[in-house]
């Protein structure tokens, strides 16, 4: 039962999620003398193919043509579907990305299959595949076991394993579309990339997150200089984003993003159902308010009660010392 694995990139450099994903593929196969089928798209991918060649993939599968310049889901939907039959495909592991999720969708309706999404562990159960995902706006796990292969699965950003030492180098492949260009339904003319775009929220191991106590969008100059510090990325909560203290793609929650860093430090946020859903599988979670009965404590690993234009330079302070 041969696992395929989609690596997505960005600016010529993998996502450390599809390094992730790599990692667990090869457990997963390792268990089952199986092999690890990778495959990646786009337009001068060289670095790509020889970035992935020793992370645990068998066989790498290189698409690497002006029709993968810009491809949309259906496009990539037909050459997964091709190599999912070409090379014996059980499993098809992706990552929890707005690409991934949209392909496993394709591939889950082309199946017939169900489609686990958002997963946070991955394990064999004899010839089940078993796997753990949130539920409820994070307050609980799920466990599921997918018993119909192929089993179908989206990972979370920063709950996979990359390989701790290189694996003897893959078989690279070249892939040629297996369609005609003009029998699309769906192209994309244009991808206009955000100036200066930092670390997407859903990949970022650090997150430092501000809320309506902020006061206004001049203070979230306090949480950009923590997070510089730090190696982190800001985030909002809806309130700040609606009242266009920051860009909605700063925002997490149940209508913005699901992210899982290491830390994520809330400042200023009282935790309303609609953020929680957003960042409660985050592995540490920080809160600092002003109310010692805000719903964020409930959650939170450590709390801090008190003003957090006080608490935040003096945390960046101690923390720029201990660094």
């Amino acid at each position: 039962m041969n696992i395929l694995v989609l690596l997505e990139h960005r600016g010529g450099e993998l996502k450390r999620a599809a390094l992730e994903l790599l990692g667990e593929a090869r457990r997963l196969a390792d268990a089952r003398g199986a092999q690890v089928i990778a495959m990646a798209f786009g337009e001068g991918i060289a670095g790509i193919a020889e970035a992935a060649r020793t992370r645990g993939a068998h066989k790498l599968l290189i698409g690497d043509a002006p029709i993968y310049r810009r491809p949309a889901g259906d496009a990539l939907a037909h050459d997964v579907t091709k190599a999912m039959a070409a090379y014996g495909i059980g499993a098809l592991l992706l990552t929890a990305s707005a690409m991934g999720r949209e392909l496993a969708a394709y591939a889950g309706a082309e199946h017939g299959v169900t489609v686990a999404s958002d997963c946070t562990a991955l394990e064999w159960q004899s010839d089940r595949l078993r796997l753990e995902r949130p539920v409820f706006a994070g307050k609980a796990l799920l466990t599921v076991d997918l018993t119909r292969p192929p089993f179908i699965a989206t990972l979370r950003a920063n709950y996979g394993r990359p390989l701790a030492d290189p694996a003897p180098p893959a078989e690279v492949v070249p892939w040629s579309p297996p369609y005609d260009d003009g029998a699309l339904r769906v192209r994309v003319k244009e991808v206009i990339a955000e100036a200066g775009k930092k670390t997407d929220l859903t990949e970022a191991e650090i997150i430092v997150s501000g809320g309506r106590g902020l006061k206004g969008p001049e203070n979230y100059a306090l949480l950009e200089e923590l997070a510089a510090a730090i190696g982190g990325v800001v985030g909002a909560s809806r309130a700040a984003v609606d009242a266009g203290w920051r860009p909605h793609s700063d925002q997490v929650g149940q209508t913005g993003k699901t992210v899982s860093p290491k830390l994520y430090i809330a400042c200023g946020i009282s935790g309303a159902v609609q953020h929680l859903a957003g960042m409660s599988s985050s592995r540490c979670i920080v809160a600092i308010n002003k109310d010692k009965n805000a719903p964020i404590f409930q959650i939170a690993n450590y709390g801090i009660v008190g003003d957090l234009f006080e608490i935040v330079p003096a945390l960046k302070a101690e923390l720029l010392r201990a660094l």
